[in-house]
């Protein structure tokens, strides 16, 4: 199973968990990303951080860190 964290730009994937810190959970939850979502990553900024990911209608940045806390499969 992989991460967000490991896909590519133009990948697409749908959510199976988020693990991690309580904080970090919540947030993610907070911010829309619920398992069973479909996720998109849209692109990487140069230095490699943070990933920019469509959930939905909505458009995301998030950090590689936070990014390996959901793990997803590939569609």
């Amino acid at each position: 199973m992989a991460t967000l964290a490991e896909l590519q730009p133009g990948q697409t994937a749908v959510i199976v968990s988020i693990t991690g810190a309580p904080a970090l959970v919540q947030r993610l939850y907070e911010i829309g990303l619920l398992e069973g979502d479909t996720l998109e990553v849209l692109g990487v900024a140069p230095l490699g951080d943070p990933l920019e990911i469509r959930a939905g209608h909505t458009r995301l940045s998030l950090r590689r860190s936070e990014a390996a806390a959901v793990s997803v499969t590939l569609c």
